[in-house]
C-alpha cells in the first residue's frame, strides 16, 4: 500500500460523512433491537439503563476533565441538561415507548421526517437560507424513503393507519431535530466523551421518576444473557459512539446536511432485517437506496460548494 493510498483511506475514515453514515447504522440497529425486545424489557426501563450503563462506562474516563473544567460546566448547564433531555432520556425513551403500539415501517417512515424538521427549525429559529437545491435534496431522499415504504407500490402508504405510537414518534421527531439545532451552543471547550457525560449527569434524573413508576406500576425485567446483551449494546454502539459522532458529524457539516443522512436509516434498516431476520432485499430497496444516496449528494456537494 502505498503513502498516498493510505493517507486517502485515512482522511475517508475521519470524514464527517463516513461518521454520519456509521452513526445512521448504529441507530438502525437500535431500533431494530428495540422492536424484536419490547416484550422483555419494558420502554422506560430501556431508556433508563441505556443511558445509566453509557455514564458509567464514560464516567471513569471523563470525570477528570468534567472536574477540571466543573466551571464550564456550570455555566452551561441548562444548556447540557437541555441536550441531555431532548437527545437522550426524552428521544429514546419516547421512541421505545411508541414501538410497544406501531409498527417498525412507521417508525421509519416518521425518522425521514427529522431533516425536512431540522430544515425548517433552523430557518425558523437561526433564519438560515434555504436553497432551491437544498430542498431538492430532501425531496430526492424521502421519495427514496418512500419507494422503501412502500415496496413499489405506492397503494401500500394510502393504506399506512396511525395511532397513539405514530403520535408519540411525531414528537418524538420534533424533540431530535431541535436537538441536532441546539448543539451549536454546546460548550466547545468540553471533548466528546465528557459533553455526553455531562449531558447523562445532568438529565437522567430527569428520567428517574418515570422509571420508578414503570417499575411500580409494569414491573421489572428478567436479567438474561438476551435481556443484558440488548443493554449493553444500547450503553455502547448506539449510544456512547454513535452520539459522538453525530455531535461532531453537526459540528463539522452543520445540522441541515447530517440531518439528511437520517434518510439512510431505512435502507440500514432493511440491510438489518435481511441479516438477522432473514427477511428479503428486492429492487424497490435498491431502488429507494440509490434516490437517498443521490439526495445526499446532491445537498451535500450544493453546500461545500456554497
Amino acid at each position: 500500500m502505498t503513502r498516498t493510498t493510505s493517507t486517502r483511506r485515512a482522511a475517508f475514515r475521519s470524514s464527517p460523512y463516513f461518521l454520519l453514515v456509521l452513526t445512521t447504522l448504529m441507530w438502525a440497529g437500535n431500533w431494530v433491537l428495540g422492536r424484536a425486545m419490547r416484550h422483555e424489557i419494558p420502554p422506560v426501563a430501556m431508556g433508563f439503563w441505556r443511558w445509566a450503563l453509557a455514564a458509567a462506562l464514560l464516567l471513569p474516563v471523563t470525570l477528570p476533565e468534567l472536574w477540571e473544567k466543573r466551571a464550564i460546566v456550570k455555566r452551561h448547564l441548562f444548556v447540557l441538561a437541555s441536550l441531555g433531555a431532548l437527545g437522550a432520556c426524552a428521544f429514546n425513551t419516547m421512541c421505545y415507548i411508541a414501538l410497544q403500539y406501531t409498527a417498525a415501517t412507521n417508525g421509519v417512515l416518521f425518522n425521514s421526517m427529522i431533516p425536512a424538521l431540522i430544515i425548517l427549525l433552523s430557518w425558523l429559529v437561526f433564519r438560515e437560507r434555504l436553497t432551491g437545491r437544498q430542498v431538492a435534496g430532501v425531496l430526492l431522499s424521502f421519495t427514496g424513503v418512500a419507494a422503501i415504504l412502500a415496496r413499489g407500490d405506492p397503494a401500500v402508504l394510502a393504506g399506512l393507519r396511525f395511532n397513539r405510537g405514530d403520535l408519540l414518534l411525531m414528537a418524538a421527531m420534533f424533540l431530535w431535530a431541535l436537538y441536532t439545532i441546539v448543539l451549536r451552543w454546546r460548550p466547545p471547550e468540553l471533548s466528546a466523551s465528557a459533553l455526553l457525560a455531562a449531558m447523562l449527569l445532568v438529565s437522567l434524573p430527569l428520567l428517574l421518576p418515570f422509571y420508578l413508576w414503570e417499575l411500580d406500576v409494569r414491573g421489572g425485567f428478567a436479567v438474561t444473557p438476551r435481556t443484558v446483551g440488548t443493554l449493553l449494546y444500547y450503553a455502547t454502539l448506539p449510544s456512547i459512539i454513535a452520539y459522538r459522532l453525530w455531535n461532531r458529524g453537526v459540528a463539522e457539516v452543520g445540522a441541515n446536511r447530517a440531518g439528511l443522512f437520517v434518510h439512510l436509516m431505512p435502507v440500514w434498516g432493511a440491510t438489518l432485517s435481511w441479516i438477522f431476520l432473514g427477511e428479503g432485499l428486492y429492487d424497490y430497496h435498491f431502488a429507494g437506496a440509490a434516490l437517498i444516496f443521490g439526495g445526499i449528494w446532491l445537498t451535500t456537494r450544493v453546500q461545500r460548494a456554497s
